[in-house]
């Protein structure tokens, strides 16, 4: 005998957990304020119900263009959330996505159901909607566990840069310190950064070499299997 209990009309949404990184500063994360209800006024990750003609990656792009004016360097699926009750309105199930850009390159501009947009410290969140803390946690520990095979931390930086601030870069969202002789030195092995003329001088010090990422080697190391492992 089948179940008595009504099925629900389940609505699906897109969430996408955006970080940046400023020259030595916190990591930093993307949020909007909602400009309905509920919940308006509120701070809340992007995002929004997927329309019927959209598949979720068309869907977790759009919002970020239309809540933030942004389109990330990276992106991934992160995680669906689907526990009851955590929309008022609807049930709701919701893919997350896991996001990194270089705020110095995108100027934030919200619109559609977003009054506004602005970067938080990670370390200095207001409170949120929904269950975006949760979210939120879950991402920050995918991106330090994913930092320590994969050196994805290289969208969030400028396209030329000193090496210290790669190695500051990844002290940062690890949250501890690194061995920077053998961080250095794996780095380099791998042919992972492309040395250029340019100089840049901070402080008292001599000036320090810049550097580009290369990617193309990056996706070569790839596909042969590359595996990131930093102490």
């Amino acid at each position: 005998m089948g179940s008595s209990k009504k099925i629900q009309d389940i609505k699906v949404a897109v969430d996408a957990v955006i970080f940046g990184y400023f020259d030595k500063q916190d990591l930093q994360l993307l949020l909007i304020k909602r400009k309905i209800d509920p919940f308006k006024g509120g701070w809340a990750l992007p995002g929004g119900l997927v329309l019927d003609d959209e598949n979720l990656d068309d869907a977790v792009k759009r919002e970020l263009h239309e809540e933030a004016g942004i389109k990330p360097d990276f992106l991934e699926q992160l995680y669906t959330f689907g526990n009851v009750g955590r929309d008022p309105r609807n049930r709701v199930i919701s893919v997350a996505y896991l996001g990194l850009v270089n705020p110095s390159y995108h100027e934030l501009f919200a619109d559609s159901d977003a009054e506004d947009a602005q970067w938080f410290s990670v370390n200095k969140l207001p409170s949120l909607a929904f269950d975006h803390k949760s979210i939120i946690d879950i991402a920050l520990n995918r991106l330090r566990t994913k930092l320590q095979y994969q050196p994805i931390g290289f969208n969030l930086l400028n396209e030329e840069f000193p090496f210290s601030d790669l190695e500051n870069l990844y002290r940062t969202i690890v949250g501890r310190e690194i061995d920077r002789r053998n961080f250095r030195k794996k780095i380099m092995s791998y042919g992972l950064l492309n040395e250029t003329n340019n100089v840049k001088k901070e402080g008292s010090g001599r000036p320090g070499k810049l550097f580009t990422f290369n990617k193309e080697k990056y996706e070569e190391l790839e596909k042969e299997g590359f595996y990131f492992e930093l102490k």
